[in-house]
């Protein structure tokens, strides 16, 4: 992997790796809306255009915040899940959604946003450590429905 790093600075050296338009947008994907597989993702309503699709997810994996493997009934299809690394973010993700609760709603009033982000905003250890649960739960029968077919 070459080097894409612009700088020794720890904030700009993230933004390389998750900073673009699209790294968030599918680690959201899998983590809030259960998106696995490159079809789940290209299907989506952000429409991302395949030749990117197929570089950030390589990113994301040649970083370590997904993994890739092969559904065992379809040798084809690979299945796309978070990794540790990839689950940190869910601080980040989560604050970045307070933020545009707060700040981008007068621009996008279709925001969708439900009384779940208010207990959340109020818990944000407990929510953090509950969403991850949740996804590892996900993540775990996701991995053993595929292993059982």
């Amino acid at each position: 992997m070459k080097n894409i790093f612009r700088c020794k600075c720890p904030i700009t050296s993230a933004l390389d790796i998750v900073g673009d338009k699209w790294s968030l947008v599918l680690i959201k994907q899998i983590l809030f809306e259960g998106k696995s597989t490159f079809k789940d993702f290209a299907e989506s309503t952000e429409s991302i255009a395949t030749n990117i699709l197929s570089t950030r997810l390589k990113m994301l994996e040649d970083f370590g915040i997904i993994d890739k493997q092969k559904l065992p009934s379809n040798r084809k299809t690979n299945i796309y899940t978070l990794t540790r690394k990839g689950l940190s973010l869910v601080p980040v993700l989560m604050e970045l959604t307070f933020w545009s609760k707060k700040h981008v709603i007068e621009f996008n009033p279709d925001l969708n946003l439900d009384e779940k982000l208010e207990w959340a905003e109020a818990n944000k250890e407990e929510a953090y450590e509950n969403i991850t649960e949740n996804y590892i739960k996900h993540k775990q029968s996701i991995l053993k429905t595929n292993n059982d077919e």
